[in-house]
């Protein structure tokens, strides 16, 4: 019950995402000896916003690997990794609304990483991240008006798929790599010609 209030408060305000274009013709960013082993996506626990329209869990599932194989499937290291994704609600905003609304869609999802070889989960707790759609054109006035409901979840998908890769970037130890270095006290600016303290 708590994903359905949540994605609905959501639904209901038009929140909107950042700005974001297609980077799949790029080249990836670092991550190591990454390669992308088993992808499976589950929908054990979806639930779905009453006034979202209806998708079924084998769509989810289909859409979201998809999306996970389209990003990770660039990388070619020399080390597998399983990446197991948990679809656990959605909202895609319907049609009829008043324009007023501007509904946005949104899909929350759970991510784990494992370690193929050693058969190891590297992250303690699943991952889970809240995902919008991006902003364009075409989702200003609702992406229920102006997309079919295929064309949602395609963009979820490819969002969380996205939002996903980021996390494991930000976890380079996990890959071979260094770990990234974490901010200090002494790494803040100084603000120059700042009074000194009185004796």
């Amino acid at each position: 019950m708590f994903f359905t209030r949540l994605l609905a408060v959501m639904l209901s305000l038009g929140l909107l995402a950042a700005c974001q274009t297609n980077d799949l013709k790029e080249p990836p960013p670092p991550l190591g000896n990454f390669a992308l082993g088993l992808n499976i996506a589950v929908t054990d626990k979806l639930q779905k916003v009453p006034i979202s329209r209806e998708a079924t869990p084998q769509a989810w599932e289909a859409a979201m690997e998809k999306a996970v194989q389209d990003r990770f499937g660039r990388y070619n290291g020399t080390k597998l990794y399983n990446i197991g994704i948990s679809v656990d609600a959605y909202a895609l905003a319907p049609p009829g609304i008043p324009l007023v609304l501007k509904p946005k869609s949104v899909l929350v999802v759970t991510a784990s990483i494992f370690d193929d070889a050693a058969g190891k989960q590297l992250n303690a707790e699943g991952k889970r991240f809240t995902i919008f759609e991006k902003m364009s054109p075409e989702t200003f006035v609702g992406s229920g008006v102006t997309q079919s409901k295929e064309k949602q979840m395609e963009v979820l998908s490819y969002n969380a798929a996205k939002r996903v890769e980021e996390w494991l970037l930000d976890n380079p130890e996990w890959f071979g790599m260094p770990p990234k270095k974490k901010p200090t006290p002494a790494d803040a600016p100084t603000v120059s010609g700042s009074p000194r303290p009185a004796n």
